[in-house]
Order: C-alpha cells, then structure tokens, then sequence
C-alpha cells in the first residue's frame, strides 16, 4: 500500500474547489486529466455526496465522494480494476487571510491485483512528484473556470 501526502496552494476559494471536484459535467477531463469523459459515469448525486465511476488509460475506479465537511473531502474507492482495501483520496482545506486556499491532499492506494501492487508501489516511489504536478494543473484550470458558490455535483 502507498500512501502519497503533499500540500498545495491555491487562488481559488474552498467552495470553488470543491465546485471543481465535484463537477462531473463534460470537459471533467480538462480539469482532471486522469478523468477522461469516456470513462465517467454518475451513479447518484446529493447535496455533499455522490457515486461516480472515473478513470483513464485502462485504470478505473468508483468513487464515493464526501463533502458533507466543506474542508474535508473524502473520496473512497468502492470498486476498480486496480484499487483496493483503503484505497482514495481525500483533501483537507485551510482558508488563508491572504484568500488563498491550502489544500492538504493524501492519496491511499492499495493494490487488490498484481499489476494494482506494482502501479501502487511505482506511485509510492517515484510517482509523488507526478501526482504533485498533475495536481497543480487541476488547480490551474480550477482557478481558470472561476466557479460561482452552488454549481457542486454537476452532472
């Protein structure tokens, strides 16, 4: 199991944020360029939840996203091809006086096949600094859609 933890800036607010993680309306993949359109699919959506089904390049997974705490989003794996046991990702907001928003971001993968322990140890390794900088682009185009507070769980 990898567990891959780093902390990012952002100029977005935290209901922005959250705006952008939960928008699962098409074009997620230019936000999240490991969420291809082709892949997605929205099981159920609520007002701090929802049940989706994302991936890209043959690695899928599906996902229940929380945002029931507005600053601390928990996204569990409830089935994939790779990922396992306590497998997700969750992200920790702190609204700074500068209007800037740190996010705290822990990824968990735990592989349930052979090739799920070999990418999970391969993204334990080497991986952090990709996932890092992957990460930096989300926040980029995050930023860039400047959400308005309400347009969470689009679908």
């Amino acid at each position: 199991m990898s567990t891959i933890h780093f902390k990012k800036t952002t100029t977005a607010t935290p209901e922005q944020f959250i705006a952008g993680l939960t928008d699962f309306g098409p074009g997620r993949e230019k936000i999240f360029g490991n969420s291809t359109d082709a892949y997605l699919k929205v099981h159920k959506t609520g007002t701090n939840y929802a049940d989706v089904t994302e991936g890209s390049g043959g690695i899928w997974e599906r996902l229940n996203y929380n945002w029931s705490d507005p600053t601390h989003i928990v996204l569990t794996t409830t089935d994939s091809n790779l990922w396992g046991g306590r497998s997700g990702h969750t992200y920790t907001l702190t609204r700074q006086p500068n209007g800037t928003t740190d996010v705290d971001v822990v990824i968990v993968r735990a592989g349930k096949n052979l090739k799920g322990r070999l990418v999970g140890a391969f993204l334990g390794i080497v991986g952090k600094g990709q996932l890092k900088k992957w990460f930096g682009n989300t926040l980029k185009a995050i930023e860039a859609r400047n959400y308005e507070v309400g347009m969470a769980a689009k679908a």
